[in-house]
């Protein structure tokens, strides 16, 4: 796969902001609600070198591209919050949770908003921007569905820990530590074991596909570009 440096271009700057801006959400309305831990490290910040994981956010996605994976993901080094130092912890861990794709989903608004600003610029900047403009609004969406899945530690999954009855929240935030193994599985390995017999287990890449491009069209239409 031969990728050029206009590739990386127009894919490394809206990605690095997409993380780096979902990241800081977390950990500013962890500190708005009562806990400091993530504002004391500086992990409040806009800085993504505060952010960036070298294996989850270049290795692993760079891996799976080139291995042709049915599924792209990756991660950023994960904010800390202490929940029981939240005012609220069961409600609060909520807010902090969807503060992540809350966040996604608006930058996304703003990047389907700045294509109507395309034709106040040069001819020569058009297609550079247009495409970090639409890799923005790509990548924002597929992050913010991707982390509402209901797998802890992702976004989604801290959600259902939060509404779930006590009974079944309990179970399901012990499965914390394998959550990342769980995602490879069910997104990468399952589907690849399933080529192998002529079988299609891409049942929940294929689901997260739909809701994204489901949004995106939404958001186009509600900015106007539809």
């Amino acid at each position: 796969m031969n990728i050029s440096f206009y590739d990386l271009s127009v894919w490394v700057l809206p990605l690095v902001l997409a993380i780096t801006f979902h990241e800081a959400a977390h950990g500013f309305v962890a500190h708005r609600l009562g806990d400091d831990t993530a504002y004391k490290l500086g992990r409040v910040s806009f800085n993504p070198l505060r952010h960036i994981d070298p294996f989850g956010t270049l290795l692993l996605p760079a891996m799976l591209l080139f291995t042709g994976s049915p599924f792209l993901f990756g991660y950023a080094k994960p904010v800390p919050v202490n929940f029981r130092a939240l005012r609220n912890p069961r409600f609060g861990m909520i807010l902090v949770a969807l503060a992540g794709p809350a966040t996604n989903i608006l930058l996304a608004l703003i990047a389907a908003a700045a294509l109507h600003l395309l034709p106040l610029l040069p001819d020569a900047y058009v297609q550079w921007t247009f495409d970090n403009i639409k890799n923005a609004l790509f990548i924002n969406v597929v992050l913010a569905v991707f982390n509402m899945m209901p797998i802890p530690p992702l976004d989604g999954g801290r959600v259902a820990v939060g509404i779930l009855p006590r009974p079944l929240a309990l179970p399901l935030a012990r499965l914390e530590p394998f959550g990342m193994l769980i995602l490879i599985g069910i997104l990468i390995l399952l589907p690849l074991a399933g080529s192998q017999f002529g079988l299609n287990f891409n049942v929940i890449s294929g689901g997260l596909r739909t809701v994204t491009n489901f949004l995106i069209r939404l958001i186009l239409t509600l900015t106007g570009n539809a």
